[in-house]
């Protein structure tokens, strides 16, 4: 039974990450390259940031914590860095990393699931750094996504052809 939840679980959360991946594709398609680095305000962070914060969260939670290996995470740099890539070498970039998680989270055993470890500073259990991964991929994508759509005032077409009016069936 554990490992039918196992299977589940990890099935669900890498549909998850792979939704906001096409998500931020989306949006990447729909801007300019002069704006991926343009903050809205100096509150906020730029597309390029957000995907760079992405890229170390994501490896500081769902790869090295759960393969316990060095957590080399230069969290600062996330935010200071205003260029120097191009809409595409980010997008490849999260590509790149959102799948070493993904394998790092199939090949992830019940026990390290189970195990807690501290993570900037935090106690999670393997579960924890996954659902942290995911849902933190999803609120970034709902950035990215408010932002585009400010840009561009319209809608992303992410559910283009789908009935979203469609009740729950048993």
């Amino acid at each position: 039974m554990d490992n039918q939840i196992q299977e589940e679980f990890v099935l669900n959360a890498n549909y998850r990450m792979d939704e906001s991946l096409r998500m931020i594709k989306i949006c990447l398609d729909k801007l300019s390259e002069e704006v991926i680095w343009q903050k809205p305000n100096e509150a906020t962070n730029s597309i390029g940031n957000l995907i760079l914060h992405l890229c170390g969260n994501i490896t500081q939670y769902g790869i090295a914590s759960l393969q316990g290996i060095e957590d080399n995470r230069n969290r600062d740099e996330e935010f200071s860095v205003l260029s120097g890539y191009t809409k595409n070498e980010l997008f490849q970039k999260l590509v790149s990393t959102v799948e070493d998680a993904k394998k790092a989270i199939s090949e992830v055993t019940i026990e390290e699931l189970l195990k807690k470890r501290s993570v900037q500073g935090f106690e999670f259990s393997g579960v924890g750094n996954i659902v942290h991964v995911v849902e933190h991929l999803s609120y970034h994508t709902g950035q990215i996504a408010l932002w585009t759509k400010i840009l561009n005032n319209r809608d992303l077409g992410f559910y283009d052809g789908v009935d979203l009016t469609v009740k729950n069936e048993d």
